[in-house]
This record gives C-alpha cells, structure tokens and sequence, in this order.
C-alpha cells in the first residue's frame, strides 16, 4: 500500500491530475465525431450491374455464370450469392474476415474487365458494405414550373451547396432533362433506297472531333484537328446524305426535334414527379450535425436573398436531426441517472460531503472515459452513449465501496490517515476482482460474427473504458479527498444498528445455523429458476429492436416489366392509401427497377396523435392490401435488422422444375403459420417471351442469311443514343428512332415488314414464325448452384415465436435425396446470434471463475459467489415478461454484463468473510459480521447502478428502444439478484464451508500478497 500512502500525501499531483483530465476531456467532447451510427466496414461487398432487356435465363447464361466464377477464383472471397432478374444482375460477396479493402479492390477490378468483354452490359455499380451513407440530407424543390425549379437546382442550389467545406457533392434528379429526337419515316427511308445503318454512320461522323496527326513546321509541333460538331438543331438538318438519285438533307427522311426527356425522373412526391429530388453528401472529418447547420444556415441566406420565386425548398430527410435526438436524449439520461445516484448516496450516507465526493468522482470518470474514446478514434454515436450510460451507474460503485469504508474506519475513530489506508486495503482486493468480473465479461463479445459484432464490440469497449475509469479516480481521488474533506457528523466507536440490518442478521442467523435451512433455500431458489423457464416461449424475441423516429422505410417489390403507365397508376393509389393514413405527413416513392423503394414522413413534435407502431401497422396494411388489385408481389420493411424479409428459407437442388414443385408446396405449408404473412418465392413468376423461329428452308431458297434476318428484326425496334449536342451550354444527347407510324404496333406489323430478296418482295413472315416460352423471372444462385428463396414477413407476432414454428415445419418437411432446405435471412441470423451468444455467456462465466479463482486463491468460493447467476436470469425473465420488452441482441448483452454486475455483491461478502475468518471467526460469526459490514455498501452501489439506468429503461425517441431493452434486463436482474444474494451465498457458503475452521496462515499470506 505504499502507493496508496503516496496518492494521499501527493494532494496536489492528484488535483492537478484531476484539473488535467477535465481540460483533456472538455477537448475531447468538443472534437469527437457526432453521428448516428458509427462507420464500420464489412468485410463484403456488392455489384449491381444493369443490362440490356434481356431474359433472366440468358443473361444468366452470358454473364452471371461466367462472372461468377471469375470472382469465385479470387483468393479471400469466400461465398458469392448472385440474384438474375430480367436486365439485372446483384451479387453479393462475402469475404474472409480482415481483408474486406484488399479483396474487394480485386473483385472491382475482375468485374470490370471480365464485363469489357461481355456484350448487353450497360452499367455497373459496385461498392463494399459498410453502416456510412453515401448522402445523409435529402431536400426537395416543388410546388412551381419545373423549368424554373430545374434552372433553381441547377444553376443556384447545387454550386451553392457544393461550395460548401462540409459537403462532398450534391446530386439532383428529377430535373427537366431534353434530348434531340430524330425520328425516321420509313417510307421516305425506302423512296432513297437507304439503308438506315449508314444513315446513323454518316450523321454520326458528321457530329465528330479527333486528333489525325502531328507535323513540324519551322522547328514546332502542331496539331492537326479535325471538327465537325453539329452547334444546333439546324446543323443536323442540313447533313447530307449520299443516296442513289443524290445528295439530300437528314430532314427529307427524318423529323429532327428537341424533346423532354419522360424517364428523367424515377422519383415521386406525394404521387407526382413535379418536384426536383436533392441528396447531399457529406466530406470527410465532418459531423453529420456539421454539415446540416451548414446546408441549413445557406439555404437560410437563399431565402433572404428572395431566390424561391413561385415554388418550395423542403427538407425531406436529415440523419443529423436524428443524431442529434439520440445525442440529447441520452445525455439527459446520464445526467438523471447521474443526479438520481447521488441523491441516493445522500439518503445513505446523510452526509454531504461524502456525497459531494462521490459526485466530483462522476464528472471526473465521464472525462476520463472521452478522453480514452477519443484515443480509440470513437465518435459520439448510439451504441458509445448508450455504453457511456449504461457505466453511469456501475462507475460511482468502487467509489462508493472504498468511500464507505473509509467512512466506517473514521467511525469506528480511527485517525484520519490511518482510516484511509486502512479502509482502501481492506476492500482493493475486492473492488479489483469486481472491476475485472465486470470487464472480463466483454472479452468473448469479439467473437461475435458480422457487423453485429462490431457495433457490440464498440459497445463493450466503451463500458470497460468507463469502469476502468472510475476505478483509476476511486483509488486516487476519494482517498485523497477523504482524508480532510470527508467530517463525521459525531465521532462515535460504534455505529448503532438499524431495523434493517438487525431483521438481516436474525435472518442470515436462521439460514447458516443448520445445514437443512441452507438447502431449503438453495432449493427454493432452484425452483425459481426452473418455473422462470417456462415464461421465455412468451417474451417477444427479434435480432434488434425497431428504431422509432417518426420515419419509415418500405420496400414493395412489383411484378417485372411494368410499363411506365402501370407503375404511374400503383403509384397514385400508394399515395391515395398513405395520405389516408392518420399522422403520415409526406411519402416519397423511389423507382428501383422491380422495386419501389418509399420513405414515409410521420407527424412530429406536437402535432403527434398516435404511436409510430401503430402508424407502421396501418401503412403495412394499406400497402399489402394493393396485392388484390395491382402487380404487387410483396411489401417488406427496410429499416429491420436483416433489411429485408424476416423469414427466409433456402432449397437447394439439381431439377429446375422439382424445385419449383417442392418451393410450391412449402409455401402453402409456411403460409398456414399463425402470424405469416406475403409468403413468395423466387420462381413463382414467370414471364411470357416470344421466341423466333427461323424457317431454314425458305431462307436458304431466297439466299436470306440469319444475320440480315436478326438486322431487320432489331432495326424494327431501333432507339438507340447516337451522341450529344451542346444546346445553352448544356449537353443534349441525340437519340434516333423510328417515326410512331413506322414503329411496329404488334407482332402483325411486324410479321408483315418487307424484305428485298432475289426473288422479290417478301414479308418476315415467309421466314419466322413466333412461339411462345416462360421464363423465370429471378434465378438465384450460392456459389454458382441454383437455389430457390421462399420468403414471408411476419405480423402480430414476433420472430422468435414464428422462428420456432418455421423450425419445426423444416424438420418435417420430406425432401428428395439431393435436396436441400435451410434457414436463411433474419432466421439464420438469429439462430446463429443465439448460438454465439450462448457460446459468449458460457466463456464470459468461465472467465469470471477464473478472476474469482486467482482472487480467492480458492476453487470453491468462485462457485459459491457465481450460485448467484442463475438467480440473476430468474429476474431479467421476469422483468423482460412484465415490462413486455423484446429478448434481442440488446438484452442479450444486458444479460452478458449482468454475469460481471451481479456478482460484485457477492465478491465483496465472500471476500469480507474470508477477511474475518483469518481473524479467528467461525463460519456462522464470519458470515453474519460480513452481512452487517457489507448491507450497506450491497445496498448502495445497487440502487445507485438501478438509479443510474432507470432512465435508459425509461427513455422514448430513436434511441430509447435500443437502450429500454439492455437496461431493463440489468435492471430486474440486479435487483432481483441483491435481494437474494444476501441470503443465497451464505446459505450455500454454509452448506460447502466446514463450521468453526479458520482459514490458515498460508492462505492469509497469499491474500496478503495479492492485495
């Protein structure tokens, strides 16, 4: 304890320490990064890639087959998932952990040379999985005539925006977009005996620039240029072209005009595309709340300026508000739990200075702790400050433990110095052990797999920093304040005993006097457990709770090849059917290819009438209700743990048909689950093709190749972009087509177009005829082998009740040899989450023996201390079923750091005992003094941690139902818990001790050695 006396002789050094960290720490609030949740690479991957209108069958056969074994050779992918659908491809690529940046780089680079030399690919976007968005503010600009509102966003809001430090870039859709049409007749075509591919050849080499060469002339380069680009529209009527009877003008066979652009939009407001849709990104180092005041502090000075003539600039989405709230809402939260822990120290203690003691340590540890965030790079986000307020109330305990038993040696007239180091000596040993219980607790959560894993990592990490924290000032700080700071009200020998503690001692008496009371409450307490088993089938489970924020995020996924017209009308009655809704503001619907992506804006503030669970239930309502009248395939929320459909189940197999057969009659099982709503699969939709059929016969009599055949038939369709035109410096591409009354109406006309042959005049009809074929609309692979999804969502019950039942249909569903049936998305998930969280809870309790074990310098004592545990899940089943929260990955982890938490009590009796016993007490006299010496402490440091999470169980907004859950399992289980120790352990500390025995002095030794 050297150390110890020179803390308290050094007063200044710990003040100045103490001033120290306050500006340390006040710098690293300032600095700390603010969002909402914190960025986390994963080590995955997608690539979406658009092409030409094909079948989903050929475009697997072309390029999803061959590009996935291109990407399965890479060494570190370890699985690729790929979904085929008519013009699309997604993969998505899983890879070995830690080499998600290395490995992608090379998968980006496979893609996209192997793709250079596939035919019908238009685009490609891939990108690596991570919890970072690329645009976080979301604007829109409406309620006026589109070319004013298009001049507005692009030649004022979006340079003024993006002069901005704090923004990245700023996209706009939805802007009034022109094209220049040419549009061919036919017939004109045919009188000049044209042949339209020279034509598009001549007027595209009409409208070129190139470098042709370089020459010297006296003694310097030059550069010789060629340049024929077309200024305007007059320009590319004047082109010439070569024909049979002579030169004549594009516009004797063509109508050349400016036209606008209809698919320049794939966004609706409220139903109409009038509207100019606005994303904002943000730059590195920059705040999320940064950049918002920014945005919003130049939009205020555009107003001022008086530019909004005749239309609206709205917000529509800022993560930054969300941030925000989160950030307030558990900041007031630690700031209650933190005034709530000393209030109750007040009403303990009844001693003011001891309670300002305790209350200089708080501020002080939540210093220290941003200090040790700020070194880890952390930034202020959910999970920190739900793990900086789940340490509020766990970091004023080993203060409080040694402040208590200085203030017990102080009464019992020790001399003031003396008192301190006495009263630290006799509990380091055990606030130690209980700091180390606590955080060896965490050490297992880094075997969680996934992006979960890495948020509960952060999580952990930051209640350890905060526990070693307090620790570091409980051993530094409180001694050195309590030498001459701390004053006892009347200098007495004894404390004299209250009610409370006399009913304890009477009743400890009665357990540890004989062996039989002992087991009778040990088998109690076993009964307890085991009838508390039987509640867990009846509190809710799910991976993740929802995130309430008066904001929602749907997904509707609609037949594939819907025509503009069609998607216009399921639009217009989505919107019909939200505006219906009570408290929904807004609905902005986003055109995802097969998909409609919506955003829904709830009421806010004091225009709120109903809860947001309720709200979501009317919107899923309204929105499945479409199924009956329109081409909707399923509705599924985006904002769930999984991000997609909750239930999902995987059959693999060889036949394409007997999988289809076995997906069917798996989902008329699935679909008689009480709670299973929208249940697909991935080959109920097939969609109808007309395949050509050549008649070789008749091409070989008239000499007609294939080729010539297949060029008439796409020429028939001809759209196609040519190049571009800078009109009012802006370019304008040049799209040519066929006139509306050369364009094929019907498969008739076209069957009757005209070919030139040798024998004459003949009609395409004389060499195809049509048949019709069904296709699959999606084709799903893993690892290149076929499998089909059957998925669902749930409804009026939550996943854990329906995963059971899923479970039990897939164990008795027959499948054929070579075939196979697993759980995937949400079910997998959780299954594997509960798999690992049973193997984290089983490490984190062997761990804590472990400490316990090298503390006591005993085998038995750990057991004795963790006999509590059990006792501990009887009140977080209880406390889970009568609050009604969810049993989630957030409670989970409650239940992880419950392990650490509960057994503290415990530690500090059995460690007292132990203490006593050397002195020469017999079990029943060492146990029942401990129980006087320790109530209090036991007493106080729970209900200051219970104090200091009641808010966060409490807490309501966008982080309250991530906090709720995790401080409500703490919460019941500790208290529940510290009752029940204080009987517990000494009953089974006298049923395994052997009475009157003292420990030895080799073993007081040792435990001299370790304090």
């Amino acid at each position: 304890m050297k150390l110890l006396s020179f803390i308290v002789r050094r007063k200044i050094l710990v003040g100045l320490s103490v001033f120290l960290i306050l500006l340390l720490g006040g710098y690293a609030i300032i600095n700390l990064d603010k969002e909402l949740m914190p960025v986390v690479k994963m080590d995955g991957g997608y690539v979406d890639i658009t092409t030409e209108d094909m079948s989903a069958s050929e475009i697997e056969r072309t390029i999803t087959t061959p590009l996935e074994a291109k990407i399965q050779s890479i060494d570190g992918v370890e699985d690729v998932n790929s979904t085929t659908s008519i013009g699309r491809i997604s993969l998505d690529v899983t890879i070995e952990e830690g080499r998600g940046d290395e490995v992608f780089k090379e998968v980006e680079t496979t893609v996209n040379s192997t793709s250079s030399e596939m035919k019908g690919i238009d685009q490609i976007d891939a990108g690596q999985y991570g919890s970072n968005q690329s645009y976080e503010f979301f604007m829109d600009v409406s309620g006026g005539d589109m070319k004013e509102m298009t001049t507005f966003a692009k030649d004022i809001l979006e340079p003024r925006l993006e002069e901005l430090p704090e923004v990245r870039d700023v996209s706009l859709s939805g802007t009034l977009e022109n094209e220049v049409e040419i549009a061919f007749d036919r017939e004109e075509i045919q009188k000049a005996q044209l042949d339209i591919t020279q034509v598009i050849g001549i007027i595209q080499e009409s409208n070129s620039e190139a470098t042709l060469g370089q020459f010297s002339e006296d003694g310097s380069n030059s550069t010789l240029r060629w340049n024929s680009q077309v200024t305007g529209i007059e320009d590319l009527q004047d082109i010439e072209i070569p024909s049979p009877s002579g030169m004549i003008t594009l516009d004797k066979v063509a109508d050349i005009s400016l036209q606008p652009l209809e698919s320049s939009s794939f966004v609706w407001k409220n139903g109409t595309k009038d509207f100019v849709f606005v994303q904002v990104g943000r730059a590195a180092d920059v705040t999320q709340i940064e950049m918002a005041d920014a945005i919003r502090a130049e939009i205020d000075h555009i107003r001022d300026e008086n530019l909004l003539n005749g239309f609206e600039l709205n917000e529509i989405v800022a993560q930054a508000d969300y941030v925000q709230e989160s950030i307030d809402g558990v900041t007031s939260n630690i700031l209650i739990g933190g005034i709530i822990a000393i209030v109750i120290l007040l009403l303990f203690l009844r001693n003011v200075r001891a309670t300002l003691i305790v209350g200089i340590s708080i501020p002080t540890s939540v210093l220290l702790t941003f200090v040790a965030m700020a070194l880890f790079d952390y930034s202020l986000n959910i999970l920190t400050l739900i793990g900086l307020g789940l340490g509020i109330g766990m970091m004023v305990d080993s203060s409080i433990v040694i402040l208590e038993s200085i203030y017990r040696k102080k009464e019992q007239g020790i001399p003031a110095f003396d008192a301190v180091i006495a009263g630290t000596k006799e509990v380091a040993g055990a606030v130690l052990a209980s700091m180390l219980t606590t955080i060896v607790v965490f050490l297992p959560i880094g075997l969680l797999g996934g992006d979960m894993g890495q948020f509960m990592i952060m999580l952990s990490t930051v209640v350890a920093i905060t526990l070693v924290s307090s620790v570091v000032i409980s051993f530094t700080l409180i001694p050195s304040l309590s030498e001459k700071f701390l004053k006892l009200r009347k200098h007495k020998v004894e404390r004299k005993q209250g009610p409370l503690q006399r009913g304890y001692r009477r009743l400890t008496g009665w357990v540890v006097k004989k062996k039989r009371n002992s087991f009778i409450i040990i088998t109690t307490f076993l009964l307890l457990f085991a009838g508390s088993i039987f509640l867990v089938p009846k509190i809710p489970m799910t991976i993740m709770p929802d995130m309430y924020n008066r904001y929602n995020e749907i997904l509707i996924e609609v037949e594939p090849g819907l025509s503009e017209t069609q998607k216009t009308a399921l639009i217009d009655e989505m919107h019909t059917r939200l505006s219906n809704i009570q408290d929904v503001e807004t609905d902005y619907m986003m055109d995802e290819g097969n998909s409609l992506y919506t955003i829904i804006n709830m009421t806010k503030g004091e225009d709120i009438t109903r809860e947001q669970a309720e709200i979501n239930e009317d919107i899923f309502d309204a929105l499945r209700g479409l199924k009956e009248d329109y081409p909707v395939n399923s509705v599924q929320g985006s904002m769930s743990s999984g991000g997609g459909y909750p239930v999902q189940v995987t059959l693999k197999g060889e036949e394409f048909e007997r999988l289809q057969a076995l997906s069917e009659e798996f989902s008329e099982k699935l679909a008689d689950i009480d709670g299973i709503v929208e249940v697909q699969h991935s080959m109920q939709n097939t969609s109808s093709q007309q395949e050509v059929v050549l008649d070789e016969k008749a091409l070989e009599d008239t000499s007609i190749s294939q080729s010539q055949i297949k060029q008439l038939i796409q020429q028939s369709f001809l759209t196609t972009e040519i190049g571009e035109l800078t009109i009012d410096e802006e370019n304008v591409p040049i799209n040519v087509t066929w006139n509306d009354a050369s364009k094929p109406e019907n498969r008739s006309e076209l069957m009757d177009m005209e070919i030139h042959t040798a024998d004459g005049e003949k009609t395409l009809s004389d060499f195809v005829s049509f048949q019709n074929v069904e296709t699959p609309n999606e084709i799903k692979h893993t690892d290149g082998e076929r499998f089909v999804t059957i998925s669902a969502d749930i409804k009026d019950r939550d996943l854990g009740a329906i995963n059971r039942d899923v479970q039990k249909l897939m164990n008795d569903f027959d499948t054929p040899e070579g075939y196979d049936i697993t759980a995937a998305g949400d079910l997998e998930q959780q299954q594997e989450l509960m798999q690992q969280m049973l193997m984290v809870l089983g490490i984190a309790i062997f761990l804590v023996y472990l400490v316990m074990a090298v503390q006591f310098n005993h085998l038995v004592h750990p057991l004795i201390v963790m006999s509590v545990i059990p006792v501990t899940v009887i009140g977080v089943i209880v406390g889970l079923f009568i609050t009604g929260q969810d049993l989630s990955l957030m409670s989970g982890m409650g239940v992880v750091m419950l392990i650490g938490i509960v057994l503290n009590n415990a530690i500090l009796l059995i460690d007292r005992t132990n203490q006593l016993r050397r002195e020469g007490y017999s079990v029943e006299e060492a146990l029942l003094e401990a129980g006087q010496n320790r109530l209090r402490p036991i007493f106080m440091t729970t209900l200051t941690t219970v104090g200091g999470m009641l808010p966060l169980a409490l807490a309501s907004g966008s982080a309250g139902n991530y906090q709720a859950p995790m401080a409500t399992a703490i919460i019941s289980g500790l208290l529940f818990a510290t009752f029940i120790t204080l009987l517990l352990v000494p009953a089974v500390y006298a049923l395994f001790s052997r009475k009157k025995k003292k420990l030895g002095q080799e073993e007081a030794k040792q435990e001299q050695a370790i304090l």
